[in-house]
This record gives C-alpha cells, structure tokens and sequence, in this order.
C-alpha cells in the first residue's frame, strides 16, 4: 500500500488503544488521521491479554473512563457489525480477613461516591453464585454487577472497522524509523514505506512505546513484565454466565471461557523481561511456558476451586505486559515534544481502559488540553529521574507485587530508595525522621520520640504515626517548627516580556511592585484549575514561582506551553539550587529575630512580601506566607548553604522548644485551615468560583487571561457545586477521601480529602457538594448532613470557614 505524504494526525501502534484513538479521533472529531502498525492489528499484548473489564478505581475521572469503556463495548457491535465478545457478567472481589473487608467497604463507599452499584455480600451468597468455590475462608466479598469481559481482539478489531466507517484509514506492516523533527516539533513520521508529514503524533505502541518516544527525544517509563495464566478444558457445572472473581488474598483472578476457567495471577516475585530495546519482530509471540513460576498461582487457586485439580490445562499463555512504576497508566502530551502524545503502560488494564482512553486521549489530541482531571495518569507525574532504567524496574516490579495487595492508606514504596535526599536528610534521621518519597525526594513524614521505632506500621485504622503527629501539629499551633521544603519545585520567569507573559497565565493579579507575591491559579479554557502556587516578584523584569514536588514538570510544562508566542522571556527550573526551609508557629518571628538583622516584624515585612535576608553571612531568599494557618516564613536557601542555616535556625530556637515536623502534620494543619490541596480539592474539573478561591481570580481587572471566559459564564449564573468543609466528632471514625456526602438522606457529593483535625479534636473533610438548581447558603444551611464512612453512616457538621481562625490573627500580626 502507497502512504499518504501527509495526514493532520498519525497514531502508531494498532492494538486496542491505538484503534480506539483512531476511532474516537475519526468519529468524534472527523480528524484526518492514519494509524500505522508495524504488524498485524493485535500483534503486540492485546491479543493475549485475559479481557476483564473492571471500572472502579479510586479516581472519579478514571472510573468515568473504564465506565465509558463498558458502554462502548455494549453498543460496538450493533455500530459496526463485529461482535466484541463483551458479556456482562459482573465481578465477585473475595475477602479473606478484616483489613481486606475494610478496604471492600471502603471501595463500596467509593463506588456510591461515583454512581456506581457495587454489593457487599456474604459467603453463603458467593456459594450461590458461584457454586464450585470453596468459600470456607471467606468474610466476604463485593459484587459488581455491571462488570465483565470481553475479546479483547474482537474489540480491537470492531474499533478499527469503526475507525475506517468514520473515514480513518489503518496501513498494517509498515513500520516507525524515526521522525524528522525541528524546535521540539514533529514534522515527519519516517516509516519503512516512505515518510509522513503531520501536525501531531499519538504513541500507543505498547511495550514498544519507551523506544518510540526515545525517538522523539521523550522518556516512556514503563517495564515489560511476563504474566501468565492457564485456559482450562471444559468444568462441569460451571456457567457459562458465571462472575470473573478476583481473589486477592489469593492473588488470583477467574473468568468463565467456552465452558472452561482463564485462571491467572500476580505474584510477589513476578518476572521483567528486557530492559532493552523490545525485539520488533514480536508479533503473535510468546514466552515458554513457566509452570515452575506459575505453580503459587495453581496451588492458591485450586485450594479456592477444588475442580481446577482435575480439570485439563488447554493453554498457557505468557507473554509481555506494560507495567509503569506506580501502576498507572500513561496518558498525555509528552513533555518534551509540543506534539506526541502518549497512551501505553496499561498494567493489565487495557481492555478495561481501551474504550475510554481512546476516548479522552483523542479530545487532547484535539484541545491541547486533557477534558477531565487525569492527572493520576498524565505522563507529566514523572520527572527525569525517570529515564533510569533500573530505577523504574526495580519501582516498576514492585508494583507488580502490589496489584492484589490490601492498599493501606499512605503506603509508601520502598524500592529505588531513598533517591534524592535534601542536604538535612542524616540531620533529621538523626531527630527520628519516617520518610516518605515524592517523585523522587525523600521527605520526613513524622518524627518518631524516643522509644518509638521509626517506621510506619500500616492499618486501616488509626495508624502508628497519629499520636506523634499530634504532638508535632500541636507544637506548631502553640510554639514553632520547621519544615524541610526542598522538594518544592521552584522556577524563574525573566525577561522584558516576563510580566506579560504572567498577566496571561495566571488567573489572580500578579502585576505588583518588586517584593510582593501572588498565591494563584493557573487555569485552562474550562476554568478548571490546572495549578495552584506562589509566584514572587524578584525584580522589574524576574518572579520566582514554587509549586509542589509532584508537580514539577506538569507546572513547567503548562506555564512554557502558555507563554503567548513572540514574547522576549526566558523560563527555566531551579529547583535544585534552592532548599527550602519553613519556619512556621507563633513563635517564628522570634526565633527569625534572633538570626537575622533585618526587620521582620509586621510593619518592617507584612504577610504577603519577598525579601532578601542574611542568616550568619547566608543571603536567602524569605516568603511571608502560611500553608499551615500560622505566623510563618518560607526561607528559601542556596542548597550548599542549607545545613548552615537550619543549624542556626535550631540554635536560636532552642529557648522556643523548637522542632522538625513532618508533611503528616502539615497536611492536619492545612486541613484545619481550609487550605486546599491541588490534586484532591482543587482539579482541572474544578473552577476557583466553586472551589471558594474567588477572592484569587482578578475578575474585576480589566485584564484577559487564560480562562476568564469560562469563569465570566459561569459568574453570571448559580454555582452548581462547591467545596465545603465537614466535622466528625466520633475519633474512631478515619477519613481518607471519596466517603459519601449525604443531605437530608440523599448523596450530594463525596469528600476530596480528609484526616484530622488536632487542634478541634475532630475528623475533618473537604468535598464539593452538588445540587442542579444551585448550591447557594441558604441550600447549605438547611441540610442535614451525614459521612458514608466504609459503608457506614456517620453523623457530620458543615463548616462555611476555616475550623481554626484564631491564627489568622498571628498571620497577620
């Protein structure tokens, strides 16, 4: 076949994410597109992988994806005439112990939060719908009837027929070489059958899709893993509408196939294969059977279907699955290239996700920008720590491990550790420091007091670290503490045109003299907020802006793609030339008095202000600004300079018990202070206007910025959602987010985030509460509120403020 010289999109890869970017791409969007496969459609991990197809994971936007993936399968056929292979047969998920029934109660809750059914049912009602298990050991189990499986070849291929009806066309065994490419752009795809000019490039290859983006100069992290399962001959007495179940104790899953059971698993020592280029020719190919390997599955699984000892094993199939380093998959616009786009590293969840990835990946394609918040998958979560290939084995692996395991609220990983340590890591190991990591960094998440060994013991009640977190969150609201911020991403904007370029981006008023800083949101053109930080004016034509840890190169990557073009402004990230240390508490200025010649009271350095400070002969850079509610500086310090300046800091505090504290006890005080966390209570699906962050949005300026349009609209009429804060009063109650809210008995919304509040001695939550008609005070007011806390319901107080606002006075003061 001749290739067209030119196509305004180019999708690489032809298994079912590929033909469902191309499909959605045609279909919704009418886009010119070609998708190329270097072999046959399916050749790569869709036509062996087992076809489930789950929906619920504890992100609103990705269970709207799997969902939208199950309603497209139930309709393809009729659409395009293939059958899909798509049965509705919903899913058993077993329980064997407490934790494990806590965590399913858990997920019942969650799965009320996002409209979905989901049963707790008791072993007596397992045996009846499964007959053949054994459910001696169970305590339960959760039933998702609309769950299921498919033919994950049969999908792909109705998808691709669908992508031609709709004008796309599919060129099979041509094969990518490389792209010509100029100013960080993609003009021409180079393939074995001639070269293919185009506007934008859509990488779903699969295990091959790290060494295709290499091409491009962009980093795909993920790992091929080998995973197994068996095909068995005929069951007797087993139905041929019987659930898939998955078995996580046992780390096993079932489903029902031509009479016979698809039985596989994920094991803790599971089996990478290359780090290495994968071979291209690897169409329709497996690996050789492990039964050596496989046998912790059979042995687990025949103990739960006593008729799996008898029954004959038709197949094994083990072949290569895309794993990524935090079990996510990857979706997105590559970072380093302004027009690929990525969707590969599904962990097993392909066919689940086919459908709906498809779908959101080809609106960014589109838009520029993602439709709903996906930043769990946005492949902008990773940083160049990425590209070591070990690292993301050994993290990758790892996950592997923990497909099945119970997910304990704020469990770390452990491989690949610690990475990046800020100079004070043997300082606050040496304090008792439990670190946690954050792409990368290794950060104090507590402090352990003597006697207490320092290490996370992890439950799904209060854990460990509760009580020694009370004392640290304590300590700030009544004396003074000091965080390590390293971690924080930090930038700088200069140039003639810098201001310019801000005024754009960022939706509160940032054109203010030298030495004052903004807190704003960066928005897009749907209003939803896509970052939230500080931006310093250093000089006329300099600001220096900090942002979170994890969002490092997502917030350097929307601020340089929105610079408007033909703009003199240079961005470039500091990150690591700057530590950071807070020093937060009442007891602040005190202890920064006695370092420091410079004025720091109220009048000589108000909230809001930069300034430049020297701490014995050190020039740092201070922030007046609170995450926590309290009087409080960032100091931002030259990194070789930083055990120097903590030493003094701690020196000078000693007369004030100071202390180190962890992110545990920043995120209580936040929480108690009704600030909001991006990534939880504020999202791209979010709006400032929804969010209560009006008051940063410089609507009443004249000024145009990224987002105005949307926010103007949604001024002029009644807020249908917003974010409001939640008490409990029982202490055995633990909020972790996504709990139901209930108003006068009826769901309303669900909690973004939650934890506790030590200083009220209470739960606390935030979430968006919803009504069609308009969530005005007097609507908030009148309800009656209850928490659906891991399928329980609990009583719960609104809160219209901060919980704590005595230390505004202090901030101020």
């Amino acid at each position: 076949m001749t290739l067209p010289t030119h196509a305004q999109i180019v999708v690489i890869g032809g298994g079912i994410i590929g033909c469902s970017t191309a499909y959605h791409l045609a279909r919704d969007h009418k886009a010119d597109v070609i998708l190329l496969e270097q072999g046959s459609l399916t050749s790569g991990s869709t036509w062996h992988a087992a076809g489930l197809v789950g929906q619920l994971r504890s992100s609103a936007s990705i269970t709207r994806v799997l969902k939208y993936s199950v309603d497209l399968y139930k309709g393809l056929e009729a659409e395009t005439g293939l059958a899909t292979g798509w049965k509705m047969t919903g899913c058993l998920r077993l329980a064997t112990n407490q934790d494990r029934w806590t965590e399913f109660k858990r997920l019942a809750t969650t799965a009320g939060s996002f409209g979905m059914e989901m049963h707790l049912v008791s072993p007596e009602e397992v045996k009846r719908m499964w007959p053949l298990m054994n459910v001696d050991d169970l305590v339960g189990a959760s039933w998702l009837p609309t769950d299921g499986q498919a033919s994950p070849s049969d999908i792909t291929q109705s998808l691709a027929r669908g992508a031609r009806m709709h004008g796309a066309k599919i060129v099979e065994n041509v094969r990518v070489t490389g792209f010509e490419m100029k100013d960080g752009r993609i003009l021409n795809v180079k393939t074995t059958l001639g070269d293919i000019a185009c506007e934008k490039v859509v990488n779903c290859c699969g295990q091959w899709a790290r060494q295709i983006g290499a091409m491009a100069g962009i980093n795909v992290p993920l790992q091929p893993v080998k995973h197994q399962y068996i095909i068995t001959e005929k069951i007797e007495g087993l139905s041929t509408d019987a659930p898939t179940i998955r078995d996580p104790d046992r780390r096993t899953y079932f489903k029902e196939e031509v009479g016979g059971l698809v039985m596989g698993g994920y094991e803790p020592n599971p089996q990478p294969w290359t780090t290495g280029d994968v071979p291209d020719e690897w169409a329709f190919r497996l690996f050789d059977d492990d039964f050596d390997h496989f046998e912790q599955h059979m042995m687990q699984a025949i103990d739960r279907i006593p008729a799996l000892e008898k029954a004959g094993v038709k197949q094994m199939i083990n072949g290569p699955e895309s794993f990524t380093p935090d079990g996510n998959f990857i979706l997105g616009a590559a970072p380093e290239c302004k027009n690929m786009f990525v969707g590969a590293g599904f962990n097993a969840f392909g066919i689940a996700s086919g459908g709906g990835a498809g779908w959101v990946l080809a609106q960014w394609v589109i838009d520029g920008e993602a439709p709903l918040d996906l930043w769990v998958v946005d492949i902008k979560r990773f940083a160049g720590m990425h590209r070591d290939r070990q690292w993301v084995l050994d993290r990758t692996l790892e996950a592997y491990g923990k497909h099945y395991t119970i997910g304990f609220p704020h469990e770390e990983y452990e491989s690949g550790r610690p990475r990046l340590v800020s100079p004070l890591y043997e300082r606050l190991k040496s304090h008792g420091a439990v670190f946690g990591s954050k792409l990368g960094w290794e950060r104090p998440n507590w402090f352990a007091p003597a006697g207490v060994e320092p290490k996370d013991v992890y439950s799904m009640g209060r854990q460990n670290w509760f009580a020694p977190v009370g004392d640290e969150h304590a300590h700030v609201r009544d004396a003074v503490g000091v965080f390590d911020q390293s971690s924080f991403a930090k930038f700088e904007l200069s140039g003639p045109d810098a201001l310019k370029a801000l005024d754009w981006i960022c939706a509160n008023d940032v054109t203010k003299p030298v030495g004052r800083l903004t807190y704003t949101q960066l928005l897009n053109t749907r209003g939803g907020i896509e970052a939230d930080l500080t931006v310093a004016r250093i000089a006329e034509d300099r600001f220096y802006i900090v942002t979170g840890t994890g969002f490092r190169t997502h917030d350097f990557g929307w601020i340089a793609d929105h610079i408007p073009a033909g703009l003199n402004c240079h961005f470039s990230d500091i990150t690591e030339e700057w530590g950071t240390l807070s020093l937060m508490g009442p007891k602040a200025r005190d202890v920064l008095a006695k370092v420091t010649t410079a004025d720091v009271s109220n009048a000589g350095f108000p909230f809001g202000q930069v300034r430049d400070l020297q701490i014995g002969g050190v020039g740092i850079r201070a922030l007046r600004i609170t995450y926590v509610g309290e009087l409080g500086w960032e100091l931002h310090v030259p990194i070789h300079a930083l055990g120097e300046v903590f030493d003094a800091l701690m020196a000078a505090g000693r007369a004030h018990a100071i202390r180190p504290v962890g992110y545990r006890a920043l995120e209580s005080l936040r929480l108690e202070k009704g600030y909001r966390a991006w990534g939880a209570d504020i999202t791209p699906n979010d709006t400032p206007l929804e969010a209560g962050l009006g008051w940063a949005v410089k609507l009443a300026k004249g000024s145009d910025f990224l987002g105005r349009a949307a926010l103007e609209r949604q001024k002029s009429e009644p807020l249908k959602k917003r974010l409001m804060g939640f008490t409990v009063a029982d202490k055995d109650i633990v909020l972790v987010g996504r709990e139901t809210i209930m108003r006068n008995g009826e769901p309303v919304g669900y909690l973004t985030s939650g934890g506790y509040g030590y200083t009220i001695g209470k739960n606390v939550g935030y979430g968006y509460v919803r009504n069609a008609e308009g969530v005005s005070d007097d609507f908030l007011r009148s309800g009656t509120y209850e928490l659906v806390v891991a399928a329980d319901r609990t009583p719960a107080e609104i809160a219209f403020g901060p919980l704590v606002d005595p230390a505004m006075a202090r901030v101020k003061a």
